[in-house]
């Protein structure tokens, strides 16, 4: 089965909403997306509206004929958001509302209650749920228990230690991570910091990867590459 490339196309609202207006237009570059061959889009919608706007959200919904992913820490506007909107794919990440961006996956084992309700929330309107996590086999089956269908791991440490040349020890509790989502039925992403660099080594290393959520890097690609050529190079990565 091949992974799926779903791209996070937050910075391109940040270009937008710089200018004011609606250039780029968001709905039309995610339709571009995937024409391009990306299986999914991914939002990330902040408290503050940096940049991919709440209506958005609704819009993209209307329009993206793949997956619509949606993150967010599930606060009383982000749920109803979600449960409003119903996109495919909600992933739930533990962010304070002023984060700049994901630092941390959550604690399983001291947030399961809390997240065991919002997993029922969502899937009683037919979403499927992800949980964003730290690469530690412990957090696994308390996710599972909440009645997650995936969880998704967190992966700056990886690409940090990647950049230093620690590829193998930096990999290995993904691994044993990834091999205790299998064995416990959860279905596996990833994301954060994945890049041209590091995603085939990641990839291939990673048993049961179903899905990657990548933006700022391949965004960042797209200037030089172009959107298309860039969105074909990171297929490419997670095939070879």
């Amino acid at each position: 089965m091949s992974i799926h490339l779903s791209v996070n196309i937050n910075k391109i609202a940040l270009i937008r909403n710089s200018r004011g207006g609606n250039n780029p237009n968001i709905i039309s570059i995610a339709k571009d997306i995937e024409n391009f061959g990306a299986d999914g889009i991914t939002v990330h919608p902040r408290p503050d509206q940096r940049h991919i706007r709440y209506t958005d959200v609704e819009n993209l919904k209307a329009t993206v004929s793949t997956e619509l992913n949606v993150e967010g820490y599930p606060d009383k506007r982000f749920m109803e958001l979600v449960l409003n909107t119903k996109p495919h794919q909600v992933t739930l990440v533990p962010d304070p509302p002023n984060a700049l961006t994901s630092t941390s996956g959550w604690d399983t084992i001291t947030h399961q209650d809390f997240l065991k309700d919002i997993v029922t929330r969502l899937k009683n309107e037919g979403i499927s749920v992800s949980i964003f996590l730290n690469p530690n086999p412990e957090l696994v089956q308390p996710a599972k228990e909440t009645g997650a269908d995936r969880i998704e791991l967190y992966t700056e440490p990886f690409a940090r230690a990647f950049e230093n040349k620690k590829h193998e020890s930096a990999i290995q509790p993904f691994i044993e991570t990834a091999n205790a989502a299998q064995k416990s039925g959860l279905g596996l992403n990833a994301g954060h910091d994945l890049n041209l660099l590091n995603l085939n080594f990641f990839a291939k290393k990673i048993p049961g990867l179903l899905e990657v959520s990548i933006g700022h890097a391949l965004i960042s690609d797209a200037l030089y590459f172009g959107l298309q050529s860039t969105i074909i190079k990171y297929k490419a990565a997670l095939k070879s």
